[in-house]
């Protein structure tokens, strides 16, 4: 089968490069709190990595705290938008109608490229969007430790701007102690979520190595909105003294039959609410038909490196290094074409001048997000002082190519 590279809709191949920075400073004052026992001090090392963008009880905003066994009643698969549907000011959306899948939240009424999210304090939102892609990163969850969702303008300046919302994820802490675990989830819609988790527990007190896979199907609500999902994560945790250094590479794979279009038609929509109008066309017999492979396809791995060091009771600091691949694709059938638009000359066949055709095209994506972030803790008495800050760069290209053309011949 010949392909034709093509730009775009009129648009010659682009690439984008996106820089961004960030400063924080915030102090507080209170009464001062115990100090921490020993036996907490890995556990509070790990939330050294998320302080500079969450809020307490002396911060002025409104926030909720989701905890690990909260969120392990709730997640039977469903993309982490749809497990904080329950919580106050929040609204989610899924194009499947199930919550697998392509899933959206609203806080206060703010869209997601206006909800600051953060993963161990690293931007999570796309670069040129700002909005956030939960399909990519399927039963993330069940490798996070606990949430939190500040509602409103929030502490976060790592990444989009937060003036709808701030949601940061801190994923597992350090196990002292080894353990594995598989768990099934079945469900309507032939809805199924596969986990295989495991940790080495603390080895020689000073290391611990655990992961997670995870494999979600459901066919969706929506007709033919299919989701076939598969998910990683592995890190590898350094504990000494006041010490803690976390290695982490996590992301996922997708492939989704496009249900994004919606229904225009309210008649049809009274009628029949699972109706999807994705890869519909006509064929040579007048046939309403529906194209197989109308999918979205896309891959991406994070990578994490952060040190946390505790200097003294009053002094801690966080220093974390990232790196983001994307890459992936979406095909669709397109009926009645310009040609030109995608780089073909229009062609006389049987004496006659072809400009228009039905055409198979996939547009991709290919994007590179990486950088810095950083913060310094410090704590007595009745001050509590942070400061944070960061730098990050993205690149990204856009292009597309045509498979397949019903009336004209590909160069």
């Amino acid at each position: 089968m010949k392909t034709l590279l093509f730009a775009g809709f009129k648009k010659p191949f682009y690439k984008s490069k996106l820089f961004t920075s960030s400063f924080l400073l915030i102090t507080t004052c209170g009464f001062a709190q115990n100090t921490p026992k020993d036996s907490t001090k890995v556990y509070e090392l790990d939330e050294v990595m998320v302080k500079a963008v969450r809020a307490n009880e002396k911060t002025p905003v409104s926030f909720s705290n989701l905890s690990k066994k909260e969120l392990r009643k709730r997640n039977l698969g469903q993309d982490i938008p749809i497990l904080l549907n329950f919580m106050p000011s929040v609204v989610t959306t899924s194009d499947a109608g199930n919550g697998f899948g392509y899933t959206g939240i609203r806080v206060r009424g703010s869209d997601a490229s206006r909800v600051n999210v953060t993963i161990n304090g690293i931007p999570y939102n796309d670069s040129e969007s700002q909005g956030t892609f939960w399909v990519n990163m399927p039963d993330f969850v069940s490798s996070v430790q606990n949430v939190q969702l500040q509602r409103g303008v929030g502490t976060s300046t790592n990444g989009a701007g937060a003036f709808g919302a701030s949601l940061n994820l801190l994923t597992d802490a350090v196990s002292q102690e080894s353990s594995g675990e598989i768990s099934n989830s079945f469900g309507s819609f032939n809805s199924r979520k596969h986990t295989v988790k495991f940790s080495t527990g603390l080895m020689n007190n000073h290391f611990e190595l655990a992961g997670r896979v995870s494999n979600i199907h459901s066919d969706g609500f929506i007709e033919r909105a299919e989701s076939d999902l598969k998910s990683y994560f592995l890190q590898g945790t350094y504990v000494k003294n006041n010490t803690l250094i976390k290695a982490l590479v996590f992301g996922g794979t997708e492939k989704t039959y496009q249900s994004w279009n919606g229904i225009e038609d309210l008649d049809k929509l009274k009628n029949d609410r699972t109706y999807n109008t994705s890869g519909e066309y006509i064929d040579d017999n007048g046939n309403l038909k529906f194209y197989d492979n109308e999918t979205d396809n896309y891959k991406q791995d994070h990578y994490q490196l952060h040190w946390n060091e505790r200097w003294s009771e009053s002094w801690n600091t966080n220093f974390a290094l990232h790196y983001t691949k994307g890459l992936g694709y979406y095909e669709n059938y397109k009926q009645g074409e310009d040609v030109i638009d995608y780089g073909i000359e229009p062609q006389i066949i049987g004496g006659a001048l072809i400009e228009e055709s039905d055409l198979i095209r996939r547009k991709w994506l290919d994007n590179d997000f990486y950088g810095t972030t950083f913060s310094i803790n410090y704590k007595k008495d009745k001050v509590d002082f942070i400061m944070g800050g960061g730098y990050n760069r993205y690149e990204g290209k856009h292009f597309g190519n045509v498979l397949w053309t019903r009336s004209v011949v590909l160069p």
